[in-house]
């Protein structure tokens, strides 16, 4: 269980977690304590070690046991770099070998949301490289990856019906490579919404990495695979409202949760996000989708305080509210789309 935060710190919290905002005010070094495990257990650690080198040691308490907390976690993440550079470098082999063959890829998440989304990329560490494939060549992508040193390290059946396979490298398990035939894993909601590979060159238009469709992966990263389990999954969300900078890039966003039926995650992604952090651009954009029973409870249910507290003394609360999220997902009806 993580440190309890006051209103005060929460609010510090979110200060720090957001990568363009200033961090001012007296700092002590019991609260810094509690908001150093709770940025940690967020993701957003990298963020708040920047901001604190930005602020100064000299400006920072004289605590022994903070001085050496910090020195471990900056440690923690060079190394944490060093792995992503390492993931990188991995993903772009397994990248060109894909082309060799003709199996046509692309890079999604982590790497990407660092490149595009932050204007510091060391703000966004990732601990896997997410590859996604249509799902006709998974099995020629999985035999590409093979061949470049890695071994599968999810079960073949499991993994098909999720279309998402895990291989480790041969000589260094921590490096995970994921397949993708769909981003949606969840069989139950697939029903309902999608979102693959030819779907995101329709939402690009014949570009790559557009605004529209890194906002559209990040909604569907928080509110599709991890039931908004920590901080960094609406930091994602974010800054990628903060890049849709033009009326068409919010029309394509639109557009886009059309297409692969997210509207109800987006109203209620971009809504969380906008309130936690004060971003009216991000309600704006939520409130953009008419409202039915659904999104009403789905809007009702995931709140701030319920993603601030997902692992404190009011963590099982914070999960009922998040499993019953789940449950409106399955139980949604898709919209109609114009063929």
């Amino acid at each position: 269980m993580l440190p309890p935060l006051s209103p005060a710190d929460e609010k510090l919290l979110l200060s720090f977690a957001d990568p363009q905002a200033q961090v001012t005010g007296a700092l002590s070094a019991g609260p810094l304590m509690a908001l150093l495990a709770n940025a940690e257990f967020h993701g957003v650690l990298p963020i708040m070690l920047r901001k604190l080198r930005e602020i100064g040691d000299a400006n920072l308490p004289e605590d022994t046991a903070l001085r050496q907390r910090l020195s471990e976690l900056r440690d923690q993440a060079t190394i944490a770099t060093g792995q992503s550079m390492l993931l990188q470098y991995h993903g772009d082999r397994i990248m060109k070998a894909l082309a060799a063959k003709g199996v046509a890829a692309r890079i999604v998440k982590g790497p990407v949301f660092a490149r595009k989304l932050y204007r510091h990329a060391a703000d966004r560490p990732f601990t896997d490289i997410d590859i996604l494939v249509d799902p006709n060549s998974i099995g020629a992508a999985n035999g590409v990856i093979a061949a470049c040193g890695f071994e599968l390290a999810s079960g073949e059946a499991q993994s098909h019906e999720l279309q998402e396979f895990k291989w480790l490298e041969k000589e260094n398990s921590s490096l995970l490579i994921e397949l993708h035939g769909n981003l949606v894993h969840d069989t139950g909601m697939r029903r309902r919404l999608s979102l693959g590979f030819r779907e995101l060159q329709v939402i690009d238009g014949g570009e790559t990495d557009t605004p529209a469709s890194l906002l559209t992966i990040a909604i569907v990263h928080a509110a599709g695979g991890h039931k908004f389990h920590r901080l960094q999954l609406c930091v994602d969300v974010l800054q990628g409202v903060r890049a849709l900078q033009s009326p068409e890039a919010e029309a394509r966003l639109l557009e886009a949760a059309r297409m692969t039926g997210i509207e109800l995650e987006l109203a209620t992604v971009l809504n969380v996000t906008g309130r936690l952090f004060g971003e009216p651009h991000a309600v704006e954009l939520a409130n953009r989708i008419k409202p039915d029973l659904s999104i009403r409870l789905a809007k009702w249910l995931i709140t701030g305080n319920m993603l601030l507290r997902v692992n404190s003394r009011d963590k099982m609360r914070s999960r009922l509210s998040r499993d019953a999220f789940r449950w409106v997902q399955r139980l949604a009806r898709a919209r109609p789309y114009p063929a």
